[in-house]
């Protein structure tokens, strides 16, 4: 099979987007299919096997230079002035004028590829393909009107309109995401949120998890005493790292020479970095970011607990590496987190989403017993070795791709539950799924700029 995979930022450590491409497009060429990334900025590291084609952007959100102006020599067209006006207005433009570019670097090529599967980005430009008649698969790894929804509940009244303007591009993706056939997401938390948040058949949806690099993930580390460490991919309200430091200055009354390894990238004036200062956690905080794979397993396998303090999550790679790690696990029981790390208490301790005090005393808790570190490390190792596999998901997400092509071609659906069974059983699914969603915001807020799209293309 010859597979298109778009992704609209793949930013190679400590983004499950870039995590995601590179371990499924390696999984993909080793069961003997072509692969091509197509990627915008930052681009993602591959292992041998795909080939990467650059999609450049004007990559007005890079670390070094956020937000920037670019020269007026770097306009090249009508998409670039698309991405300009955008964010000059406070959106984000980047699915959207990724979808555009690669919907025109594609079009030509179609003869070149059996399917092509996009990558959460679910931008306008995939319509042209699935209106031209050929096979397209979007994975959504869980709706961003929940990111929306925290944003806007902890963004100063200052800040509001703003906040509701960046997510504007929520209206296109909705629209998107109800034409498209085939969708992908990682949890079956996520496939209820996608359905009920965008409005999406849940027919049409299939659930295939993450998976994660078990050799490279293992159990076999020496553990640094009083380590606890975090992976937060973003400096969002939705990853509750706020909350986990406000936990750490508890926990210090109790155990003065616990130290946190936050892996993650602070906003400079951000809640999380000013409370380093307010709650004197500077000298028990070790900030990094930028780690590759290796360094990352190394600074999750060494630490004795590992927290997801997440206020939300479609699936989290970081609590399945933990495990994975044999890291004893302590995580909140929001979103996906209870269906991916179980609820009988034998892989993780679940804590409430946002309660300082419960966080603190689970971590005090672990802290004192070695027993009881060892008892969950050894549960949650167990859970991932049974469960997550990238070969499995690759496998799985070909059963997908072959459903578009039949259903293009005017073929008999394959049976899609005829595949590998991977991830939770019913029963967990059941256990945890509760009627407590977050409201969501009504509307868009997202400029009608059809316009403007209409004319880049």
């Amino acid at each position: 099979m010859r597979i298109a995979l778009l992704s609209y930022r793949s930013k190679p450590h400590g983004g499950g987007q870039g995590v995601y491409v590179r371990h499924l497009s390696r999984e993909l060429a080793a069961l003997g299919h072509t692969v091509e990334v197509f990627s915008g900025q930052p681009y993602p590291e591959l292992d041998p096997g795909p080939t990467l084609t650059r999609v450049p952007s004007l990559d007005l959100y890079n670390d070094a230079n956020p937000f920037r102006t670019p020269r007026p020599s770097e306009i090249r067209d009508r998409i670039d002035l698309l991405e300009v006006f955008t964010m000059w207005t406070a959106g984000f433009p980047e699915p959207r004028t990724f979808s555009l570019r690669a919907a025109r670097a594609l079009t030509p090529r179609l003869a070149d590829f059996d399917v092509v599967h996009d990558n959460q980005c679910l931008g306008s430009g995939l319509l042209t393909l699935e209106e031209a008649g050929f096979p397209v698969v979007a994975t959504v790894h869980h709706p961003i009107t929940r990111d929306r929804d925290l944003a806007m509940k902890e963004a100063p009244w200052r800040k509001k309109i703003t906040t509701w303007r960046w997510f504007g591009f929520l209206g296109m993706q909705i629209r998107v995401s109800r034409k498209l056939e085939e969708i992908i997401t990682v949890s079956s938390n996520s496939a209820e949120d996608i359905a009920s948040d965008f409005g999406v058949d849940p027919d049409r949806i299939v659930t295939i998890p993450l998976g994660v690099d078990t050799d490279r993930f293992h159990d076999r580390r020496e553990r640094e005493p009083g380590r606890l460490v975090c992976v937060a991919s973003a400096d969002q309200p939705l990853k509750g790292v706020p909350i986990l430091l406000r936990a750490l200055a508890k926990v210090r009354e109790e155990h003065p020479g616990v130290r946190l390894t936050l892996i993650s990238k602070l906003k400079r004036k951000g809640e999380a970095a000013k409370l380093l200062d307010s709650l004197g956690l500077r000298d028990a905080v070790d900030l990094v970011s930028g780690v590759d794979d290796d360094e990352l397993a190394e600074l999750v396998g060494t630490a004795e607990i590992s927290v997801v303090p997440s206020m939300y999550e479609g699936f989290s790679l970081p609590a399945v590496e933990a495990m994975s790690s044999g890291c004893a696990l302590v995580a909140s029981r929001a979103g996906a987190l209870p269906e991916v790390v179980g609820t009988d208490d034998s892989a993780a301790r679940l804590v409430e989403p946002g309660h300082v005090d419960e966080l603190a005393r689970q971590i005090s808790a672990l802290l004192a017993d070695p027993d009881e570190r060892r008892r969950l490390a050894t549960g949650g190792r167990a859970r991932v070795m049974e469960r997550y596999s990238w070969a499995a998901v690759a496998r799985r997400t070909v059963e997908v791709y072959e459903t578009a092509i039949a259903r293009v071609r005017g073929e008999a659906l394959p049976d899609l539950t005829a595949g590998p069974v991977i991830g939770p059983d019913q029963t967990e699914i059941d256990e945890h799924v509760t009627d407590d969603v977050p409201e969501v915001l009504p509307g868009s807020g997202e400029y009608d700029i059809r316009e403007q799209e209409d004319a880049a293309c």
